[in-house]
């Protein structure tokens, strides 16, 4: 196996025996893949980035857990491993990332080649994702807890994917450490003759830009809602807001659709809404609106223009524990807007990316709103991630999506 570029590490890892008090031991009994600073009560070295945490507990002084530590975060082991003593080694990752693949393989007997093949935490892999488009692996790094074994989890990512280019992405920390000489959006195996890649989800066409696109390029999760609303969309008028490269759109047109509106802040991710829209064939109009989702939905409002099908689907609006509140009374108003812009027998379709608003909170938010518009409507689907989105743990739970029938 044959990469561009070698691979530079950080200090040769070392083997660190801690113990947890009472709260961190139980933690990891629960197979919960974080471990706070603040749960440590003792190692036998000093820890760096990277170093091999084995965890015993205080029974018997046995095994419970490995991870790898990462002083650059609060959360400061990271669990790859919970359970009794096993070599942590490139056949261990090996294993693991055969696990992942094989619980995707219901969603490639679809007409799909674009699927999430690491899903960080959820897949025993925090800090690391790995989504493929066609034969393009786009490998996106959030902690340095794995250049040491980067190498060794890229060749099992090609082996199990079959994939022909690795394209490595990284977060804006890693962007900006010391530690390492990788390069954001860096081809490492392969060649990558157009940044833009094209690819398939349930036979609707799409690219993504593996170089400068958001996260990986494109956002997988919500697949199967783009599926649906694309099988609801024939023969109506859609609204699209918060589009970016048009995900819902384009499924709303490629089932013919008579009018799709896709609405953004940023004009380059309509231009992709746009070009993606082009890659299938559809006889309806695609119509785009550049500017702030708010205003824009207020102004379609004053203008009286409904339609008959309305999905907002926001960034994150809690990415911090003091946001939540604030997150929670944007989904208000998005779901109020949502509401006057739904023509009569309309479906609304309001989603949520913010893991600090559970879903049950989400969806009490969008029923007190239904209640006092006096408008009588019928919850038709409540959906979460899409199988190539397992959820490992609790917080791994980020995305809820609620359709809504109107009368």
């Amino acid at each position: 196996m044959s990469f561009t570029r070698t691979f530079s590490t950080l200090n040769k890892k070392q083997r660190i025996a801690v113990k947890l008090n009472v709260k961190g031991e139980r933690s990891v009994l629960s197979k919960h893949p974080w471990v706070f600073s603040d749960s440590i009560i003792k190692t036998n070295k000093e820890p760096q980035t990277g170093d091999l945490a084995i965890i015993f507990g205080k029974n018997k002084n046995k095994i419970i857990g490995f991870g790898f530590f990462d002083l650059a975060s609060p959360i400061r082991i990271k669990m790859i491993h919970h359970g009794d003593a096993i070599a942590i080694d490139e056949t261990f990752f090996h294993h693991k990332i055969s696990e992942a693949f094989a619980k995707r393989t219901s969603l490639l007997k679809t007409n799909t080649n674009s699927y999430r093949l690491i899903f960080g935490e959820n897949d025993g892999f925090p800090g690391l994702i790995a989504d493929v488009y066609a034969s393009v692996l786009v490998v996106k790094l959030y902690s340095e807890i794995w250049i040491n074994d980067l190498q060794a989890i890229l060749e099992s990512l090609i082996s199990v994917s079959n994939c022909e280019t690795v394209v490595i992405r990284l977060s804006r920390g890693l962007q900006q450490s010391q530690a390492h000489d990788l390069k954001d959006g860096e081809v490492v195996y392969g060649v990558l003759e157009n940044e833009v890649v094209e690819f398939v989800e349930h036979g609707v066409h799409f690219s993504a830009n593996v170089i400068h696109g958001h996260k990986t390029g494109y956002f997988l999760d919500h697949r199967l809602n783009r599926k649906q609303v694309g099988a609801w969309s024939k023969g109506k008028s859609v609204l699209d807001v918060f589009s970016y490269a048009g995900g819902f759109s384009v499924h709303a047109l490629a089932n013919q659709a008579k009018e799709v509106t896709s609405l953004d802040i940023s004009k380059q991710a309509l231009e992709m809404a746009v070009a993606n829209g082009k890659l299938n064939k559809y006889t309806g109009k695609h119509k785009t609106i550049a500017g702030d989702a708010f205003a824009e939905m207020k102004q379609l409002i004053k203008d009286n223009i409904t339609f008959d099908v309305v999905v907002i689907d926001p960034p994150s609006f809690a990415k911090q524990q003091s946001e939540i509140d604030l997150a929670k009374k944007k989904y208000a108003q998005l779901a109020r807007l949502g509401l006057k812009l739904s023509a009569k027998k309309g479906l609304l379709v309001l989603a949520s990316c913010s893991s600090r608003v559970l879903a049950q909170t989400f969806f009490d938010i969008n029923a007190q709103v239904l209640r006092e518009s006096n408008r009588n409507y019928q919850i038709i689907l409540k959906t979460e991630h899409d199988t190539d989105h397992p959820i490992g743990f609790a917080e791994g739970a980020y995305l809820k999506c609620a359709y809504y029938r109107l009368d």
